[in-house]
Order: C-alpha cells, then sequence, then structure tokens
C-alpha cells in the first residue's frame, strides 16, 4: 500500500469536498475555497498518473494528445463554468477571460522558463554546460500549430470579442492537430514516481487502476468546478482582494501543478526536453481547444451566439496573452530555448504584477512584441519550415537543431 501513497493521499483530500458538496454544506468562502481548492489540486494530480500510466497500453499520438488534454481537465471545467454562467449573468464574463488569460500566460511565463533553468543547471553539473536546451526536431510541429493559433487568436483583441467564428476556426485546428499527432512516430513513455508504480503493475490490474483513476477524478472535478469557482469570487470580495487576480492566477495554479511537478521532476533528472515538449504540447492545447471552447460554453449557458464580449481590461489581457505567445514561439524557431529567453520569459512574467495600469500592460506588450520581431528576423530561415511543419511534418537532416 505504501507504494500508492500518493493516490491514497490524493483521495484523502477529495473525500472532504465530496462529502461538503453532496451534503450540501454552507461554509465560509475561504473555508470552501480550502476545502474544493484542495480537491481540485488533487483531481489534477490523480488525472496526470492516470494519463501517464495509460499510455503504457493506449499506443500511438492521438492517444498521447488527448491523454494530454485529460490531464488538464480541472483547468477546463472550472473556466468552462465561468463562461457558462456569464451566459446568464455578465458579472462572471471577466472571469472567463481571466481564467483563460491566466493559465496561458502562467504556462509559458513560469512552467517553461523554470523547467528549461533546471535543466541547464543539472547538464551543468553533469559537466555538460549549455547556453540553451536543444529541442527535438518533433517539437517543429507543435512550434508550428501554436504559432497559427496565436496568429488566429490576435483576433480576439482586435474586434473586442472571442467571436464563434473565431471558436470554431480554434476547435477545427485543435481537430487537426490531434489528427497530425496521431502521424508521428511515438516513443516509449518514461514513467515517474506514482505513474511508474501504476505503470509496473500487470496489464489487467493497470487498467482497472487507471479507469478507477479517471473516474474518480473526474466525478470530483465536476462536483468541484462550480463551488471552487464561486469560493474564488467570494473570497476576494471577503479579503477585500481583487477578485479577478484570484480568478487569473490561482485557479490555474491549482489546476496546473502536477504538470508543472512532472515537468520539473524530468528537468532534475536530466530530461528537461521531455518537460518542456509536455508543457509546450499544454500550450498548444490552451490556445486552441480552451480559447475556442469559452464562446460555446457561453452560448449554451444563455449567452449570445455572436460570442463572449471583451472589455478593454479584458482586451488588454488577451492582447498580452497573444504577444507573449509570439515572443516564445519566435524564441524557439531554431529549436533551441537560450538561457536568456527563460529569463526574459520569467522576467517580463513576474513585471505584470507590478504594473497594473492600462499603460503598462499595453508597455509590456510592445516589450513582447519588439522581442518577437527580433526574433523572427535573426530566426527568419525557420519561420517557413515552422509554418509549413503541421501539415508536411518535419525533415529530420533539415530541421536538426544546431
Amino acid at each position: 500500500m505504501l507504494r500508492f501513497r500518493g493516490v491514497i493521499l490524493a483521495a484523502l483530500f477529495m473525500l472532504p469536498a465530496v462529502v461538503v458538496r453532496i451534503s450540501g454544506m454552507n461554509s465560509d468562502p475561504l473555508v470552501s475555497l480550502a476545502v474544493f481548492g484542495s480537491a481540485v489540486v488533487a483531481s489534477s494530480f490523480l488525472l496526470a498518473w492516470a494519463a501517464e500510466a495509460a499510455q503504457m497500453d493506449i499506443s500511438g499520438g492521438l492517444a498521447i494528445a488527448v491523454l494530454a488534454f485529460i490531464a488538464v481537465l480541472p483547468e477546463y471545467a472550472v473556466d468552462l463554468y465561468f463562461a457558462y454562467t456569464a451566459g446568464s449573468d455578465p458579472t462572471y464574463t471577466a472571469y472567463a477571460a481571466a481564467n483563460m488569460t491566466g493559465s496561458n500566460r502562467l504556462l509559458m511565463g513560469l512552467g517553461w522558463p523554470v523547467v528549461v533553468l533546471l535543466g541547464l543547471m543539472v547538464a551543468r553539473r553533469q559537466g555538460n554546460p549549455m547556453k540553451a536546451l536543444p529541442l527535438e526536431t518533433g517539437t517543429r510541429v507543435e512550434l508550428g500549430f501554436l504559432l497559427i493559433a496565436g496568429i488566429i487568436a490576435f483576433m480576439a483583441p482586435a474586434t473586442a470579442v472571442i467571436s464563434m467564428p473565431l471558436a470554431i476556426v480554434l476547435l477545427a485546428w485543435f481537430g487537426y492537430y490531434l489528427y497530425r499527432v496521431t502521424r508521428q512516430e511515438v516513443e516509449q513513455p518514461h514513467l515517474i514516481g506514482t505513474a511508474a508504480v501504476i505503470g509496473a503493475l500487470a496489464p489487467r490490474a493497470r487498467r482497472i487502476m487507471v479507469t478507477s483513476m479517471f473516474l474518480a477524478a473526474a466525478v470530483v472535478i465536476l462536483l468541484c468546478a462550480k463551488p471552487f469557482a464561486d469560493s474564488l469570487v467570494q473570497s476576494g470580495h471577503e479579503l477585500r482582494i481583487d477578485e479577478f487576480l484570484l480568478v487569473q492566477w490561482l485557479a490555474p495554479l491549482a489546476s496546473e501543478a502536477p504538470e508543472f511537478i512532472v515537468a520539473i521532476i524530468f528537468a532534475l533528472r536530466g530530461n528537461a526536453q521531455d518537460g518542456i515538449a509536455t508543457l509546450i504540447s499544454s500550450k498548444v492545447n490552451q490556445w486552441t481547444l480552451l480559447v475556442g471552447s469559452i464562446p460555446i460554453a457561453y452560448w449554451v449557458g444563455g449567452g449570445g451566439a455572436a460570442g463572449i464580449p471583451l472589455d478593454s481590461r479584458q482586451v488588454e489581457e488577451m492582447l498580452l496573452t497573444a504577444t507573449q505567445t509570439l515572443m516564445g514561439v519566435a524564441i524557439l524557431l531554431a529549436l533551441r530555448f537560450p538561457r536568456w529567453g527563460a529569463w526574459a520569459l520569467l522576467a517580463l512574467f513576474a513585471v505584470q504584477f507590478a504594473v497594473t495600469g492600462t499603460s503598462g500592460r499595453l508597455t509590456l506588450c510592445v516589450i513582447y512584441a519588439v522581442i518577437a520581431l527580433v526574433m523572427f528576423v535573426i530566426n527568419r530561415r525557420h519561420i517557413l519550415p515552422t509554418l509549413r511543419a503541421p501539415f508536411v511534418g518535419v525533415d529530420d537532416d533539415e530541421l536538426e537543431p544546431a
């Protein structure tokens, strides 16, 4: 049983939330935030472990992409609840966009740099000092999908609405992404920690356990998404903290913690390439499927079919997220993640908490855009191969990292 202590611990954190939700007990918003937030984090870990272990039985790129999506379901559940509720309660409209932009910027501004910097540190300690982390050639496919999605997503801040046509385009692009990854060669998964323990089970026992973990986590997420989201807003009111900030940063941090931890563990074990590849794939998911799903959830919840409107603050947040995405992709076009690029993404992510006004956010957008433009010029010979990669794949000889 000690081998499965991670699963047992996750179940213990999930249980109080289930009891409170089913019993209908009312509690202080801060208590609810702790109870349901803990359950969301625990469910995220359970999903992440199950998705990793499932790779032992489900082969193919499509399966890997679907499992990656399942692992981030908590983030999607919370954000889509905000979007659905916004359909009947306009005060929730800003929260839907805030949660989405926060999760995207958190992933690229914090997740990517930390994994790369740790990977370079480990390499140096192993006697292999590097100024940049080389990426696998196949990563160019994900970068191509992300670059095109990032360009398309500029339509949202340009029109002040995440429109239904934009949603359809992004969802179709995600569907094509799933199709393309089925064409890629898939390597044997490198499991660590609890996922490795589950993966080592006999096939029948492993499948039963993985299925049970998926189901249990899914049920808890469905039960907790609404009270967790509502408690974020109510806690902000009670603590006199901008609830927008709690929705934008605390919720994504809670739901993406397992993914960050797994990627960090990969980096600490000298396999930062796998860690950053996972986070790049997650960014593609968020910038296509998540953004594209928001207007649909808004429409189902009673909102207009034209899409979910963005106020001036959300336009700035979307623009900031889009320019950050362009900068991140531009830096990686040569299939190398330089140390300076990691520090730049991390520093600009940190600075946004100090510059909170419109002028500050627009200044950051300009900085992201200028760095992106410079890197596009420097890496100009890699732009067309990257744009072409989602459609024709990559040439190992032509695109091998320098």
